[in-house]
Formats: structure tokens, C-alpha cells, sequence
């Protein structure tokens, strides 16, 4: 959608339409009121025509941007941006080089815009950019991904049987298990009447589709269950799940019940996988499987039942001490295992320890759900992924590539009644996003400020979202990961404010207050403060007319040509050096000279006064005998224009 922020930079007077500006100039034959009589002045037009006069400068230039700018005008605003920083490179700072990039973006002047970026970053913009969460780890809360911005879609190779568990091989294979009906011997499991597991390979590409599904090894499939794999990175060595089979001979606990155990195998590297053994912490009274591996390999994690767990099914792990040797078995604890069902887990490259559970708040049947590991194998808060990843059936064998954002989880939400026959692997694509969030303060004493208007832009300028704050001030944005952004905030009687954001390439939460200074309004005969007339200075002991205090005059010149009724009083003041009769003689014939420069350039005079008022009006503590800098005195030699009633 397309919005607008409707405040113009207040230091300068509301622009009004020709139609209104008619008006208003009507009403001021009637106005009783000081205020009512000059809220007509409409200074940007005042600036357009001191242009027009042939007097430029930076300052006018950034506020002429500045008023197009804050109200969503950006070919006007690239205008007045570009004429600064080609004539003004000096006076250009890096706040004006993006906004000029910024305005130039939003016309499609793309390479204008480029160049402008160039100078942001050569001006020291980057240190502009809001970036603390790189150094301070509290800046980005975060736990696993944001996963409510998944979007799941089924992979290609699903059988029409169950296809579940995949797992990494190398980084461009997915090994999975499934029950199709190519498998090794094809025997049908009297359980489920389906034909018994066995694990495949399929291609991966950059997108993570699946391809060319095919037998992963003869040796290692049987004719009974294979499931669920994990690979050393070196891809010599495999962890995987099978029937309690091996040597074509099938192991029964007491009640002849085939239990699950893990195994392991060697490649040199051909492809072709040896040297098949069982782990010995395999029994057959109980099930161990699923495994999966520690970011450094030392440790190998897998669920089972064995004696000690704390429900149906527990997540263990033990430490690899060395070629088949392996520590005792520990339990997860109370932490992760409950009274139902621990299964599924898998360790991300960045240590996040996802797993499948039936025994916590979730949405139904299995849930996958995250937490951290330390050192110590202790675990962190849990956090469930959410929807669209877990859904009211089950969900599990959840494996991420947290940096590519994409991965994949088995689950039969597909199945008409619910049965595991049904299970099919999903492709996972992360939308990686970023909270951003803040409240609107004042820069001065920190209050609240309730109903200013925020609006996030994207990196080309374009509308995200905007939000007006309520009573507590706040706002929330969602973002996408590695961008950049503009936080704009405004409300009337305040400067607006920009911050710019670069988000990081990690889901999670950025918190960014933004504060506004507040604008006393201007008194209504303060020409000086309407036109936002900087202070027209003069040399020490001098009356001439410099160029720079040229510019500001024509400001004035400007406007009283565009409104025949306004009269002017001019103020000249100096600063407290020199004797006071001096100083009032010297501030007497400044006002003069700016009274004739006006006059020279058309005014009548019986539209000018002018009175010096030495030092008898000083803005700060430089009085005599105060010791003070050249430039505390110089904001002591101003002149100031009152229009008269």
C-alpha cells in the first residue's frame, strides 16, 4: 500500500496550495489574532524564489530537500539533494548522501543512486547504520529460527508408500528412509502390511528439490528395516538405524518382538560401505535409534527405552572415545525427556538440538521442538517450532541447514486417517525475518510520545508498513534478514527522525528506540524563526554585509516581494566586547545596512525599520569581564527581523 508522512520539517512554516495560500492572505484583512495573521508564509516558496534570485547554499538546499523529502516528494526531494551534493560536496554530510540515494531510488535513477551510496559510504555512513547486535549478543534474541516464516511443500520423490527420516549426505544428497516397493528383497511387514524400510539417496540442488531416488547401499539394506542415518562430515562413516538383524540372522527380545538398534559403517570412499557393526550399548530387550552426531562428532545422540528413561522413549547420548569404543549411555534428563515419547533428534552446525516430542504443549501427535547445548550436553529453554512446521498429527525427523535456511521434516498431516503409512518428507524453505521493534521517545527527557506516526522503507525506498503509537509509544515491524532499512518517525511538533537499519542474516529481535526532538512553534512576528533564517553574522567590529549573511537576507527580500503587506523591523545586536556606546553605535549602523541592502534591492523603505541594540540583549553568559570564545561572542552579533502589526 502507498502512504504518506504528511509532516513537513517544522522548522519551516506548513506549505500551503495557491488556493489556500488566496485564502489565507483573505483572512488576513480580518484576523484579529497575531498568529492567524502570518500563518499564511509559506517558506518553501520562499526559498524556491531566493533560488530564483540566484543566492544558493547548503542549508537551503538540505531544507528545501528535507521538506519534499519528509512528505514522500522524492523527485523534488532528489533535486534539491543532488544540486547539494554536486555544489556543496564540503557542506554534504552522509545523512544527506543517502537520503539523496534514497529519493534517487524511488524515481528509478538507479545508477544517480549507486553513486550516491558510493559517497554515504566514503562520508562515514556506515557508522550511521544501526548495527550494535554484531557485537552485543543480547541485541539479537534468538533461539533456533523464527519458524512461523517456514514454508513447507512435499518433496517429489515420496513414494506411495511412507517416506520419512532424511538426513545430510555431503552437501548435495538427502538420505531418507522408505517403504517402496524397489526395496532390498522386498519382504512386507506383517505389522503394517507395507514393505519393509529401506534407506535411499536422492540429489539435492541449491534449491533443496529432491531427485533421482535410488537404493543407497545394498550392504547396509535388508531384507528387514533401515531407517534414519547420520554422517560424519568426511562421509567415511555412517550411524544408522536397523532391525535387529545382521548376518542374516534377526534378534527377538523375550516377547519375540524384533527391537531397533544402532549400527555403524565404513567407507574408504568409493561410495561402497564395509566393516558393519553393531554399537554395544544394542540390546534386544530394548530399542536404540535414530541417531545423530555433535557438531565436534565426539558425541553420538539417539532415543531409546533402555532401562533409566523416564518415559516411552528417552533422548541419550554417549561420548566416542575411539574406533568402536564408546562411553555409558546418559540420559537428557528431565529437561528434555518426559513421561511420552523423546525421539528424532538432530544437531544443527550451529548446536541447536531439534527433536521430536508427544509429551509437551504442542498441536498434537509428535511436535519438533529446539533448544541449545553447552559443553556439558545441558540444554537451554525449549522452544516449539510452531506452525507451519508442526501441525495436529505427527511431525519429526526435522533437519535444518540453518545458514541456507532450508531443510526438511517428515510427517503424515497428509493422511486421511492419521496412520504412519502416510508419512511423507517436506521440503523446508526459511523465511529468515527479523523483529524490529522500539518505542517513540523525546530526545530530552525521555517521556513517551504517544501517537507519533513510524514507517519502515525497504532499502529501494518503498512503503514496508507504518504504524501510529498508541499510549506506550511502541512499535513492531517484521523484516527480512541481511537488508537494509529506514525507521522513520514524526508527529506534529517534533522533527522527524530517521534511523537506518541493517538487519542481520539470523532470524530473531532487534529492539530500536527512536527519539524526537520537540519544536517550539515559532512566535508569530519571528520572521527570522518562519523563514528557519540562520544568524546573519557580522565581523568584530565591522558593518558590512558578508556573503554568507547575503543569503539569509535575500530570504527576507524574497519574502516581502511575495507579501506586499508584511513590514519589518530589523534588530541588530553585538557581542559585550568594546564599550557600550560603541557597541550601540556599531549595532545602530548594522541594522542600517540592512535596512539599505533591502532598500537597494526594491523594498520601500516606509516598509523597514531598524534599531542597533548593542549589547544589551546578549543570548548567553558573555558579558563584560566574561572570558568566552570567539565563537560564544559571534552568537551575540545577530540581527533579527519582527514583522510589525
Amino acid at each position: 500500500m502507498k502512504t504518506f508522512i504528511r509532516i513537513i520539517f517544522l522548522s519551516l512554516v506548513i506549505v500551503f496550495s495557491s488556493g489556500n495560500l488566496f485564502a489565507q492572505k483573505k483572512q488576513l484583512e480580518k484576523a484579529n489574532q497575531e498568529f492567524d495573521r502570518f500563518s499564511y508564509i509559506d517558506a518553501r516558496a520562499i526559498y524556491l524564489k531566493v533560488i530564483e534570485d540566484g543566492y544558493t547554499s547548503a542549508e537551503i538546499y538540505q531544507k528545501l530537500g528535507d521538506t519534499y523529502y519528509w512528505n514522500s516528494d522524492y523527485d523534488n526531494a532528489a533535486k534539491w539533494y543532488s544540486k547539494l551534493a554536486n555544489e556543496f560536496p564540503k557542506q554534504t554530510t552522509a545523512q544527506y548522501y543517502f537520503r539523496a540515494a534514497q529519493s534517487l531510488k524511488s524515481i528509478n535513477m538507479l545508477d544517480e543512486a549507486n553513486h550516491m551510496m558510493a559517497q554515504f559510504e566514503a562520508n562515514g555512513g556506515n557508522g550511521l547504520l544501526l548495527k550494535e547486535f554484531d557485537n552485543d549478543p543480547n541485541y539479537l534474541q534468538s533461539i533456533g529460527l523464527v519458524t512461523k516464516n517456514f514454508d513447507l511443500e512435499k518433496v517429489s520423490i515420496n513414494s506411495e508408500s511412507s517416506d520419512f527420516g532424511p538426513s545430510f549426505y555431503g552437501a548435495n544428497k538427502v538420505v531418507y528412509a522408505t517403504s517402496s516397493n524397489k526395496n532390498e528383497g522386498f519382504k512386507i511387514d506383517e505389522w503394517n502390511q507395507q514393505p519393509f524400510l529401506d534407506l535411499f539417496v536422492a540429489d539435492m540442488d541449491e534449491e533443496g528439490n529432491l531427485s533421482n531416488p535410488r537404493s543407497f547401499s545394498s550392504k547396509i539394506n535388508t531384507p528387514y528395516h533401515e531407517s534414519s542415518a547420520v554422517f560424519t562430515k568426511d562421509l567415511k562413516t555412517v550411524y544408522f538405524t536397523r532391525n535387529n538383524f545382521i548376518n542374516g540372522k534377526k534378534g527377538k527380545d523375550k516377547e519375540k518382538t524384533i527391537r531397533l538398534k544402532l549400527y555403524k559403517a565404513t567407507s574408504s570412499g568409493d561410495g561402497d560401505w564395509d566393516n558393519i557393526v553393531e554399537l554395544p550399548f544394542n540390546s534386544k530387550e530394548y530399542s536404540v535409534a535414530h541417531p545423530a552426531l555433535s557438531v565436534n562428532e565426539q558425541r553420538l545422540y539417539f532415543s531409546s527405552d533402555m532401562p533409566g528413561t523416564l518415559g516411552m522413549s528417552d533422548l541419550w547420548y554417549v561420548d566416542i572415545i575411539g574406533d568402536n569404543s564408546y562411553g555409558t549411555p546418559v540420559n537428557l534428563g528431565e529437561a528434555i525427556n518426559t513421561e511420552a515419547r523423546e525421539s528424532f533428534p538432530f544437531i544443527s552446525d550451529e548446536g541447536k538440538l531439534y527433536y521430536s516430542s508427544d509429551g509437551l504443549d504442542g498441536f498434537g501427535g509428535f511436535d519438533v521442538y529446539v533448544t541449545t547445548l553447552n559443553s556439558s550436553g545441558l540444554t537451554g529453554s525449549i522452544t516449539g517450532l510452531g506452525k507451519p512446521v508442526n501441525s495436529s498429527q505427527d511431525d519429526f525427523g526435522f533437519i535444518i541447514n540453518e545458514e541456507k535456511g532450508l531443510g526438511y521434516i517428515s510427517s503424515n498431516r497428509g493422511s486421511a486417517v492419521g496412520g504412519s503409512i502416510n508419512d511423507e518428507i517436506y521440503l523446508i524453505k526459511g523465511k529468515c525475518e527479523i523483529s524490529i521493534k522500539g518505542t517513540v521517545i523525546d530526545v530530552d527527557d525521555l517521556s513517551l510520545i504517544e501517537g507519533a506516526e513510524v514507517t519502515l522503507l525497504d532499502g529501494d525506498n518503498n512503503i514496508v508498513d507504518t504504524f501510529v503509537v498508541k499510549s506506550d509509544a511502541a512499535f513492531s515491524f517484521m523484516a527480512d534478514c541481511d537488508s537494509d532499512y529506514a525507521l522513520r518517525a514524526s508527529k506534529n511538533g517534533y522533527q522527524p527522525n530517521e534511523k537506518l537499519i541493517s538487519t542481520p542474516d539470523k532470524s530473531g529481535e532487534i529492539v530500536v528506540p527512536i527519539a524526537l526532538k520537540s519544536m517550539s512553534p515559532c512566535p508569530p512576528n519571528d520572521l527570522g524563526c518562519i523563514l528557519s533564517l540562520q544568524p546573519i553574522y557580522f565581523d568584530y567590529d565591522r558593518f558590512n554585509i558578508r556573503p554568507d549573511a547575503e543569503i539569509e537576507i535575500a530570504k527576507v527580500l524574497a519574502a516581502m516581494r511575495e507579501y506586499p503587506e508584511l513590514v519589518i523591523h530589523i534588530e541588530s545586536h553585538t557581542d559585550s566586547r568594546a564599550p557600550n556606546k560603541y557597541n550601540e553605535r556599531l549595532s545602530e549602523n548594522r541594522a542600517q545596512a540592512t535596512l539599505s541592502w533591502l532598500v537597494k534591492k526594491g523594498i520601500s523603505k516606509s516598509r523597514l525599520t531598524a534599531k542597533g541594540y548593542g549589547e544589551t540583549q546578549l543570548t548567553n553568559r558573555c558579558s563584560d569581564g566574561v572570558a568566552c570564545s570567539e565563537a560564544e561572542h559571534q552568537l551575540n552579533r545577530r540581527s533579527m527581523f519582527i514583522i510589525q502589526n
